[in-house]
């Protein structure tokens, strides 16, 4: 079929901006194809087949820590928390939680890609309290409590445990928060803390990256907030 002035050039315009816009955008254009010539709907096929190569490409060598989401294991228990800590629950070099006396968590009762507050995600979790809790004797002497910081960060955790758990990888690190505020205490005579947390953003491009609320109860009674909470997996951290 002979092309009109402006058309080949048109056709190479379409060629470099749907192939860019198939490999990194959201949703691929193929939607689009019915609306467009017969000879762009094999460009539109080709872009989206190209997508998913790479996407299946990256996918391979991260089988391991893929599983995870791939069976929708919803709830993990103290010792696959402890295993993710040494890097047996999504792989060498990806996320991973703290181990021993900074593992703020006990068990995840629930983590999935759904539901929260803003439909994104969310997770339940929680850590069992005792009076010999390593925190109470030096935190503080006569007057034990537990630190506020501990559960600021055991809700970082949780965000960053929530992008591994979703197949990303990378190591994690913290990278703020908004507000943050404290109405209530932990005591060792407490039983049980439990953490809430409402994903609001997920970012899974080249940069990863998490956003979240989170809040912190004690025995049923809500004491911590935090807005904002940021998280990201970095396959290098040689630029902090």
């Amino acid at each position: 079929m002979e092309r009109g002035p402006g058309q080949e050039a048109e056709s190479r315009h379409f060629k470099r901006n749907e192939m860019d816009s198939a490999i990194l955008a959201d949703k691929a254009p193929i939607e689009q194809s019915a609306k467009l010539p017969n000879q762009l709907i094999a460009l539109d096929l080709c872009a989206s087949a190209i997508k998913m190569g790479t996407q299946n490409k990256a996918a391979s060598g991260n089988d391991r820590h893929l599983g995870k989401i791939m069976t929708g294991q919803s709830a993990f228990t103290k010792e696959e928390l402890v295993a993710c800590g040494h890097g047996e629950l999504f792989g060498e070099g990806n996320a991973r939680l703290p181990v021993d006396n900074m593992l703020m968590l006990d068990r995840i009762n629930h983590i999935s890609s759904e539901g929260g507050a803003n439909g994104k995600g969310e997770i339940i979790a929680e850590l069992d309290i005792h009076p010999d809790l390593w925190f109470f004797d030096c935190h503080f002497p006569s007057d034990p409590v537990m630190p506020g910081c501990l559960g600021l960060d055991a809700m970082w955790q949780l965000v960053g445990f929530f992008l591994g758990w979703r197949g990303n990888p990378g190591r994690g690190r913290a990278l703020g928060c908004g507000e943050v505020k404290f109405t209530g205490q932990i005591l060792p005579t407490a039983s049980k803390v439990t953490y809430n947390i409402n994903m609001k953003r997920i970012i899974e491009r080249k940069l990863v990256m998490g956003i979240a609320d989170g809040s912190v109860s004690v025995d049923g009674r809500e004491i911590y907030t935090a807005n904002d909470l940021r998280v990201g997996l970095f396959q290098s951290t040689e630029s902090f």
